[in-house]
């Protein structure tokens, strides 16, 4: 039987077959919780396939913001 401790009481996953009031002896196992899997930055923004010119990792601000390096001096 598992169940979910919130802080105050135990929340049983399911329906428990007993009669009110029935007394119980209950052992504590903690059960692991996986990872949650986790995807790199590089993962993600290959996965959005964008399209971009060949100088855009160069020229980002002129892509994003219309500037140029002669602009900024």
């Amino acid at each position: 039987m598992n169940a979910v401790f919130d802080g105050q009481v135990l929340r049983l996953d399911q329906p428990l077959a007993l009669a009110p009031n029935t007394r119980v002896r209950i052992t504590i196992e903690m059960i692991e919780q996986p990872l949650p899997h986790r995807t790199s930055f590089f993962q993600t923004a290959r996965s959005l396939n964008l399209n971009a010119p060949a100088d855009f990792a160069t020229n980002v601000d002129a892509y994003l913001y219309g500037e140029t390096s002669d602009d900024t001096a």
